[in-house]
């Protein structure tokens, strides 16, 4: 008698977590150090740390480049398992290589795909400001797959997706704050004033959220592939290797500050996690666990 209790009562609590989170958001910003963050203006990303989970300590892999951050970010390993170590990979590259046990030439799984194959069904968007992160995805695994010219643009994608669709699982990338990086610097008026752009920006997808209905049910992650220093970035310095990971929604901790290392490619199996979906062996990332209620 005892056992069965348990069991139902272990059933509700899962069933009632699955019923809470039914979206799942990603706003990922390039070039958005840790460092940046403490120093905008950033009153959305703050009330996120207030009502979630965060630190400003989490840690992109080497090198701090894009390709193989984002990379690690989607599919739940660095860089030694999935094989992309800088900007200039390409596809063909892996034409003779197999990953987790699959043909020759298909790319190490990413969150995409692998919710793809257990819900069939699933709204799985994506809009990228940038046009190279298309080509580390599995591009048949989206109901929308789609490249912006601007953060202005993916915005309203994302808005007008969250208003008419509702999706499942919403993956946003915007490039304008690695831009200022780059064009101005790192740590300087213009950088920080395009990382207060990224706060508001998210601030207009929560009010989006809320005019869908959906915002309770919701989680939202805030995170970035890498910072910078001085015009570039790319090496192992704590401004280029810091990143913020910032978790808010339905099942998440409030005001809780993450202690734990969190790498990026940790994030892969957390979306697993509240996706109730099961993760391939092959990912060496682990949920982070003490974000959740």
């Amino acid at each position: 008698m005892k056992k069965t209790f348990i069991y139902f009562l272990l059933l509700f609590a899962f069933t009632a977590f699955g019923q809470q989170a039914k979206h799942i958001i990603v706003l990922g910003f390039d070039g958005m150090s840790a460092a940046g963050i403490r120093n905008s203006q950033t009153p959305v990303f703050n009330e996120l740390m207030k009502n979630g989970a965060w630190t400003l300590h989490a840690h992109a892999v080497m090198p701090t480049s894009s390709s193989p951050n984002w990379a690690s970010m989607i599919m739940g390993a660095p860089p030694k398992y999935h094989s992309i170590h800088s900007n200039k990979w390409e596809v063909k590259k892996i034409k003779n290589r197999s990953f987790c046990g699959c043909e020759k030439g298909k790319l190490f799984p990413t969150i995409f795909g692998v919710m793809r194959n257990q819900k069939a069904n699933a709204n799985i968007t994506c809009y990228h400001d940038w046009d190279g992160f298309a080509r580390l995805t599995e591009t048949n695994a989206f109901t929308i797959l789609q490249d912006t010219k601007d953060e202005n643009e993916t915005a309203d994608k994302a808005i007008e997706c969250i208003k008419n669709k509702q999706p499942d699982f919403l993956f946003l990338h915007f490039d304008h704050v690695d831009h200022a990086g780059h064009a101005i610097g790192h740590f300087t008026p213009d950088y920080y004033k395009s990382i207060a752009k990224a706060d508001s920006i998210t601030g207009a997808i929560i009010k989006a959220l809320k005019e869908a209905g959906i915002y309770e049910n919701t989680v939202i992650l805030i995170t970035a592939d890498h910072g910078g220093i001085k015009k570039g970035h790319g090496g192992g310095s704590l401004a280029e290797k810091e990143i913020p990971w910032i978790i808010s929604g339905a099942g998440i901790k409030k005001g809780f500050e993450i202690t734990e290392t969190v790498e990026t490619y940790y994030t892969a199996p957390t979306l697993a996690k509240i996706l109730n979906i099961t993760t391939p062996d092959c990912w060496t990332g682990k949920p982070v666990l003490s974000a959740f209620e």
